[in-house]
């Protein structure tokens, strides 16, 4: 076992491992026990008391955070030719189709969100197999498969994100960076944990927020009390 950091160890100590934190008080202690000299991004981890297994368990959604994520998301437009100057001047880093489809065939992937017009879906199925496992296929449930480009483009940079359950029954999120004010955070995270509980299905049984773990890329795992979402 790899030996802890003086720094890592002190905030270890900072943390009681098995306390629940009101999510306010989570925050400013994830800015304070944060050891990185970057501006690590802050996730929180949401285990849910559902079956993915079942479709209509499998959750997954979108939610805009009030502050942003902290990083400038780039967007890829999937679209017709006359099209591409609309896609551009609303701000998509790439538009375009069949040089796009191309490429992404051949192993490119350096962007963070794909939007795509519905009438070019059949086109872009083709590359299923590499936007798929990558969570980069646009899809209609996360508002990436629309008419309106700009619109969709607008969220996304002003801070729309996707999330999805994974086959474990946990949600994987970012919900900002460790430069962002601890109420930032508490505003980001709530907003993602309200969108959360809003959806919870109604085949679902027992407790739904089993456990909250919030941390930075440089920290140790923060406890949320999960008694406010349930």
């Amino acid at each position: 076992m790899a030996k802890l950091s003086k720094k890592r160890r002190a905030a270890e100590e900072k943390v009681e491992a098995e306390k629940l934190y009101p999510l306010n008080d989570a925050m400013s202690l994830i800015k304070e026990v944060n050891t990185a000299k970057f501006n690590a991004s802050v996730d929180v981890h949401i285990r849910l008391g559902i079956d993915p297994r079942k479709a209509d368990q499998a959750l997954r959604g979108t939610v805009t955070l009030p502050h942003g994520t902290g990083k400038t998301k780039v967007v890829l437009v999937f679209c017709t030719p006359d099209k591409v100057d609309e896609a551009v001047a609303a701000g998509a880093d790439y538009a375009g189709l069949d040089d796009l489809v191309a490429k992404i065939q051949g192993g490119w992937t350096d962007f963070d969100v794909a939007i795509a017009q519905p009438n070019v879906m059949a086109k872009v199925g083709r590359i299923g197999r590499v936007l798929g496992p990558r969570g980069l296929m646009p899809n209609p449930k996360t508002g990436t498969v629309t008419p309106n480009i700009a619109a969709a483009i607008e969220d996304v940079k002003g801070g729309k994100i996707a999330f999805r359950v994974d086959k474990t029954g946990i949600i994987h999120s970012s919900i900002g960076r460790v430069e962002f004010s601890a109420e930032q955070l508490h505003d980001n995270a709530n907003e993602l944990l309200s969108t959360i509980q809003r959806m919870k299905p109604a085949s679902a049984k027992g407790i739904y927020f089993k456990s909250i773990t919030a941390a930075s890329s440089m920290s140790p795992g923060v406890k949320i009390d999960p008694r406010n979402y349930r």
